[in-house]
């Protein structure tokens, strides 16, 4: 099996290729940038394939992937700067990359019969109500530019392909990239005191866990829409803010024991361009159901996490 993998220099993608390249999976590697970044300090955790690849570039596309031809794409590029996404200036680029750059690799994958796993976010729902979001819902209404452009992406798959799995996924954390964790230590060195929104309500995912489960489930034909994110329960970013400082204070400086850390209402905190989910709960009852190991429970997950970050 050869596995091509867009997006490797983020977050997900540098953990999907390494998983993939400890299970000694072949695996080819793309992202936009010149060279693979490696891990946090620069230097590569595997030997890897490489290809610089512009996927808003139709006819690159469909190059490199006829080329390689993989037997598997995983699509975890994404513009993901949610807030920077409403800009007037930016929203075509962000569209070019989340909609018509999934298209593009979707009509590929078609062509050459490829399966396709495709990222995609809580935020193609409006966020509304208290029940678990399930998998299979298509009462689609995003909030915001970014939701909007990735539920295109979820459309242009379905539309061009029958081997496909689209995974959904919310607060999403990594050693390759910035992500809440990241800021709350930076800022907690700084500031006795921090305001965290307490009424946006979800589960962690932990991209190490994550690609598991990802590279599990291209080895099968349960093709479909799934939920994925760390076990545990249901929280607020605040409990989230709160767990984060009470362990890094353990396992990192005693300096984080200090931040007192204040609950707000998503009015209260104001700032943001974008609107937020308040219901980013996910059911994940389906990976269940088709014989997939669901992720460890969250807490678990920051604690290894915590244990390996550099900040």
């Amino acid at each position: 099996m050869k596995v091509f993998v867009t997006g490797v220099n983020g977050q997900l993608g540098h953990d999907v290729i390494n998983e993939l390249v400890k299970r000694s999976i072949g695996a080819v590697g793309s992202d936009i940038t010149e060279a693979y970044k490696g891990t946090q300090d620069g230097t590569a955790v595997c030997t890897l394939d490489y290809v610089m690849l512009d996927i808003t570039d139709e006819k690159k596309v469909q190059e490199v992937l006829m080329r390689i031809h993989p037997d598997v794409v995983i699509h975890c590029a994404a513009w993901t700067a949610v807030d920077l996404a409403e800009d007037e200036d930016k929203q075509e680029k962000v569209y070019l990359i989340n909609a018509k750059g999934t298209e593009y690799l979707a009509k590929v994958c078609k062509e050459i019969n490829a399966k396709m796993l495709y990222l995609s976010t809580d935020y193609v729902f409006d966020g509304n109500g208290t029940e678990p979001w399930k998998p299979d819902n298509e009462n689609y209404q995003p909030l915001n530019v970014y939701g909007k452009t990735k539920l295109e992406g979820e459309l242009a798959v379905k539309k061009h392909l029958e081997q496909y799995y689209i995974v959904r996924i919310a607060w999403v954390f990594g050693l390759n990239g910035k992500n809440f964790i990241k800021t709350m230590l930076n800022l907690g060195k700084k500031y006795e005191t921090l305001r965290v929104v307490s009424d946006q309500i979800g589960t962690p995912t932990y991209t190490k866990d994550l690609s598991v489960l990802l590279v599990d489930m291209i080895l099968t034909e349960e093709y479909g829409v799934y939920h994925a994110t760390n076990e545990g329960g249901y929280i607020s970013w605040h409990e989230f803010a709160c767990e984060i400082f009470k362990q890094a204070a353990e396992l990192m400086d005693e300096i984080y024991s200090k931040v007192n850390v204040l609950p707000v209402t998503t009015e209260e905190y104001g700032l943001s361009k974008a609107r937020r989910p308040y219901n980013s709960r996910l059911d994940k009852s389906k990976l269940t159901e088709q014989g997939f190991k669901r992720l460890p429970e969250w807490k678990d997950a920051l604690n290894r996490y915590l244990k390996e970050v550099e900040i």
